[in-house]
């Protein structure tokens, strides 16, 4: 494995070709679904799916974190400088054979492999929303330039727009960004803080698409000013906690206390904040290049824990305000948060009192990124509801020139 050149770009026009392959599929299903739609309709439509499946990479980009499958191809973009691992066969083979139980086995190349296919295929389809976006912008302008035309000839003026592709156009290059550091994560060797990075990369991808579909179909929501604020500030304390999450899953340290609401058995156990938050150094070791010492861990564990007893009580407040309102949306909105709030709660206690299953902690991800997602989209509609342009009040319309005519004095 040491051995193995980090960087070999030889299988990559034949991956993005699959994934492309990949991508047609939903394109497909969506264009036929939505095919009486518009092209604004069937580019939410498109939008929506692609947003379904990054969550769902999410997820997967979790369950190879969690099943040490980083590293199962220790190169990029292929494997073993193949486009699968039937290819590197013999190389993994050997890999396996030396060290059974180490970053590099057949199952472990496989699921390392498809999350690269998969994400692959998220990034033609936001590809393709991009260019199904300039094209609805250029026949929004040619329909305005024929209304111009008609306006000139004595016809009724008219509107035209097209759905703008300024939002699908960060996306594509957020999703670039992304796919570099899930080649800096294999070729740097699980390096902390370029995993926690990739990881709130993802979650910022799927903020972005949400924010591209409800771009598309506005659905304006009320929200009293001291609660928008409110919100706000719930969104980056959630954040936050998503990052340190990240730098617990990230460090392994989810096991660094087994029982709760105690941690080796005390309220505060020592811990070493010092080493445990030193950002720039490599997975397991301190700030000094040694060993990372295991009350770093418990530090990080321990800060996670304890920020989350903020997030939630943050939360909870969140929602009863918004119920408290006594709007019907706001109350929808209020159970969505408090039902992904227990999610979370469930999910986290589930890690540390059953030992980190695999179902809980891929689980605890997911709840992260919807949670974080429900905000966004939260305080996309309230801003869409702060610029709708109140309609105008029509102005009475002169009498006709007969009325007029009789009220003028006889001569």
């Amino acid at each position: 494995m040491s051995n193995v050149s980090a960087y070999d770009l030889a299988p990559l026009t034949a991956i993005a070709l699959f994934g492309a392959l990949l991508a047609v599929v939903p394109f497909v299903w969506v264009w036929r679904r939505q095919r009486h739609a518009g092209q604004a309709g069937r580019l939410r439509a498109l939008t929506v799916l692609t947003l379904f499946l990054t969550f769902d990479l999410v997820l997967f980009g979790a369950f190879t974190r969690l099943t040490d499958s980083g590293l199962g191809c220790p190169d990029w973009p292929g494997c073993y400088g193949s486009t699968s691992p039937l290819g590197a066969s013999t190389a993994i083979g050997s890999a396996q054979s030396a060290l059974p139980s180490g970053p590099v086995t057949h199952g472990k190349a496989w699921v390392e492999m498809t999350h690269r296919y998969l994400a692959t295929a998220v990034g033609a389809l936001i590809t393709l929303s991009l260019l199904m976006s300039l094209i609805a912008l250029r026949s929004a302008r040619s329909a305005r330039s024929g209304r111009a035309s008609g306006i000139a000839l004595g016809k009724a003026p008219g509107r035209a727009t097209g759905p703008a592709p300024w939002w699908a156009a960060a996306t594509l290059v957020w999703v670039c960004g992304q796919g570099a550091f899930g080649a800096l994560t294999v070729t740097m060797k699980l390096y902390p803080a370029i995993v926690t990075l990739h990881l709130l990369g993802g979650i910022g991808l799927l903020v972005l698409l949400a924010l591209q579909a409800e771009s598309l179909r506005p659905v304006p929501l009320q929200l009293p000013r001291a609660l928008h604020r409110a919100t706000w500030g719930v969104a980056l304390l959630c954040t936050l906690q998503v990052a340190l999450g990240g730098w617990v899953s990230t460090n392994y340290a989810v096991l660094a206390c087994s029982e709760f609401p105690t941690c080796q058995g005390h309220w505060w156990p020592p811990m070493d904040f010092d080493h445990g938050f030193t950002l720039l150094r490599e997975l397991g070791a301190g700030k000094d290049g040694g060993y990372l010492p295991f009350a770093a861990l418990t530090a990080i564990h321990y800060t996670h824990r304890l920020m989350a007893y903020v997030v939630l009580a943050a939360l909870l407040l969140l929602a009863w305000r918004l119920h408290a309102t006594g709007a019907r949306a706001l109350q929808r909105w209020a159970l969505g948060l408090l039902c992904v709030a227990g999610w979370q709660l469930a999910s986290g206690l589930g890690n540390v009192l059953l030992g980190w299953p695999l179902l809980a902690a891929v689980a605890h991800t997911g709840g992260a990124a919807a949670l974080i997602t429900l905000l966004a989209v939260l305080l996309a509609r309230a801003r869409q509801s702060n610029a709708v342009v109140p309609t105008a009040v029509p102005v009475p319309t002169p009498a006709p020139a007969t009325h007029r005519r009789r009220l003028r004095p006889a001569p």
